[in-house]
């Protein structure tokens, strides 16, 4: 009888087990991440925004640039726009990471078409970036400064704004990537004997840029 009891509380103790586990990973948030065992700390309003809108602007940097290719047929556009590429590849790993979806999607799920952003201040932005840059192969070249002081001051808004390592380490690639992009451009700019307005940078920040890239 002993025996049987302790059968049957055996029974009893992992079907507890089984239930608490099943319940646990009932309770798991979907910010949890997709990978098994994975645990990570939810992204801030602040921070899902700021992804989100580097996403589409690192996509409208690689818009502009391939049609600015396609218009002036000038091999800077298209080597930054294979960064600009490898920049938004690196914002949707983030937003994989985090489970959010992708804001450059359409309803049925695929990237929007070059030239289409779901941010409405993007798509005016783009709009006004081609009509500038179709006027001249110079207004082109500084229609890549625009985007890349713009760029700039956009990242260094997101990092301030996040509280995430992971996402500040991908931040920094990208400020990488753009004060590179910022210097060929105004070097193409100067070489023709056009001054590079950064004005909207401050002057140390331009100073420091030129002197490493």
């Amino acid at each position: 009888m002993s025996t049987h009891r302790n059968i049957v509380s055996n029974i009893v103790f992992r079907l507890l087990v089984v239930a608490t586990v099943m319940a646990t990973l009932v309770t798991i948030p979907a910010w949890a991440g997709k990978g098994p065992g994975s645990g990570i700390t939810p992204l801030s309003v602040a921070e899902v925004e700021g992804l989100n809108y580097m996403r589409e602007e690192e996509k409208l940097a690689r818009d502009v640039y391939l049609e600015m290719f396609g218009q002036w047929n000038a091999r800077i556009f298209s080597q930054i726009s294979l960064s600009e590429q490898q920049h938004m590849d690196t914002m949707l790993k983030m937003l994989d990471k985090y489970g959010l979806p992708d804001p450059a999607e359409d309803e049925f799920g695929e990237i929007n078409d070059i030239g289409v952003f779901n941010d409405p201040d993007l798509q005016n932005l783009y709009d006004d970036l081609i009509t500038k840059g179709f006027l001249s192969y110079i207004d082109g070249l500084e229609v890549g400064v625009i985007i890349e002081v713009t760029d700039l001051i956009d990242l260094k808004s997101a990092i301030e704004a996040s509280n995430h390592v992971d996402l500040d380490t991908a931040y920094g690639r990208l400020l990488d990537g753009s004060n590179n992009h910022l210097a060929s451009f105004c070097d193409h700019l100067e070489t023709l004997g056009v001054t590079c307005d950064t004005s909207d940078l401050d002057p140390a920040l331009f100073d420091a840029i030129r002197d490493v890239y």
